[in-house]
């Protein structure tokens, strides 16, 4: 029987300890994310990001931020450029480059501008072609430098690829340190510059965007019960969204950002109802009495994916909003979760489970032809990029929750980790407005 509950393995059990909820605003969390490249992409594109000239410290961190984001990704196969140094002004000998098997090449420079600011210029260039593509210049305070190093890469990678890059885009995760301590942390997207939006002695599970990135929607257990809470990542407010007889959980955002979709078990057992973003207005969706629990949008706002034992084990269903039709999903093994819809809509990633070992796998929505991408035990709350490239979800490795990035191919493969605790409850966040 599928648990009317917020997690998949166990993660909505109400702990005993009592609530400490240590502060809500942004604060430098204790420890960051560090990333582990287990796979590439089968045709990267071999690129060339020289020393960055102007002021030689700044240049260096800049220029370290845009070759790790780009190495990362496995779109790219980063070449030596040891001791080559370049400045967006400088004219490349692109024979050379060729040479060197560059199909494209980035150079730039930081200079210090008014006020202590620091100015980043590039220029990115078509080796193949001899032509440049393209570049900017950005303005930055020393301390978001980082940030500068992200949107160049952001550049680079569209303009070499034809989609947009996430490398400037921030993610959500849970971390568990301890007996008792729970921490919702947001922290870019290559898991550096982590800050805690939330410390508690109970639980925090189930975190979602809003479309526009300004605010999170969590599952807390710090009244002894699963409550739904909306928190500001500006001001550290937050508002209760959900707070009703039994449990409140699985909180999902509706695109333009109005309404939410929420599990409630306020009527008897776990059932999809839509609520105001303000908490306001909660209207049940269908009369089924089977559990219902996990619903995910549809980019158009349209449709409800949701997942619901009604078929007797644990599958996914879709309906239509305003419609009474609803459709099941996956029919390919007897335990199929945690639907998520990519930002196109034409894939699902979901939870498998397979030969007793719950993998992350994805369905094409159009032939319903499904892959399954990880060969994990204890995958879980898979979230997409806002580009739909890869999907971040969590596993576990050792006995520790860990973080996991795959492409949607299989291909790509990253790992995300504290030394310092399990971390769990991932979510992606949209593109920075």
């Amino acid at each position: 029987m599928l648990r009317p509950s917020l997690s998949l393995h166990g993660l909505g059990l109400i702990a005993n300890s009592v609530l400490a909820l240590l502060f809500l605003s942004l604060t430098p969390a204790r420890a960051e994310l560090t990333i582990e490249i287990t796979g590439a992409g089968a045709n990267r594109i071999p690129i060339a990001i020289t020393d960055f000239g102007g002021d030689l410290a700044s240049a260096r961190a800049l220029t370290s931020v845009v070759r790790g984001d780009l190495d990362r990704s496995g779109m790219f196969r980063m070449l030596d450029t040891s001791g080559i140094s370049m400045t967006e002004k400088t004219s490349p000998v692109f024979d050379d480059w060729k040479n060197r098997e560059a199909d494209a090449l980035a150079a730039g420079s930081v200079q210090a501008g008014s006020g202590g600011r620091l100015e980043a210029r590039f220029q990115l260039y078509d080796i193949a072609r001899q032509t440049p593509l393209g570049g900017e210049a950005l303005t930055s305070s020393p301390n978001m430098l980082r940030a500068a190093g992200h949107r160049i890469a952001d550049f680079i990678y569209e303009k070499l690829t034809g989609e947009p890059g996430v490398f400037s885009t921030r993610i959500a995760y849970v971390v568990k340190s301890g007996a008792a301590r729970y921490e919702l942390h947001i922290a870019d997207a290559d898991g550096q510059n982590a800050q805690a939006a939330l410390v508690s002695r109970e639980p925090i599970i189930s975190p979602s965007w809003s479309p526009d990135g300004s605010r999170l929607v969590y599952v807390s257990f710090e009244n002894k019960k699963p409550v739904i809470y909306a928190h500001s990542l500006v001001s550290g407010q937050r508002i209760v969204i959900a707070n009703f007889k039994g449990s409140n959980s699985a909180p999902a955002w509706s695109p333009d950002g109005r309404r939410l979709a929420v599990t409630l078990s306020k009527e008897g057992g776990s059932q999809i109802f839509l609520i105001n973003s303000d908490g306001s207005g909660a209207q049940r969706l269908g009369n089924s009495s089977s559990i219902n629990t996990e619903p995910f949008f549809t980019p158009d706002g349209q449709t409800l994916y949701f997942t619901s034992d009604r078929g007797g084990s644990p599958q996914i269903y879709c309906n239509r909003l305003g419609s009474s039709d609803v459709q099941r999903i996956t029919f390919e093994g007897n335990y199929n979760v945690s639907p998520r819809i990519s930002p196109d809509g034409k894939t699902m990633a979901f939870i498998t489970r397979r030969e007793g070992s719950y993998r992350l796998a994805v369905m094409d929505l159009a032939s319903r032809q499904v892959q399954v991408l990880t060969d994990s035990t204890k995958d879980e709350s898979p979230s997409f990029a806002p580009n739909g490239r890869m999907i971040l979800i969590a596993t576990e490795v050792g006995g520790r929750g860990v973080l996991s990035a795959v492409s949607v191919d299989g291909r790509i493969k990253q790992r995300l980790s504290i030394s310092a605790g399990d971390v769990r409850e991932p979510a992606w966040g949209p593109y920075r407005r």
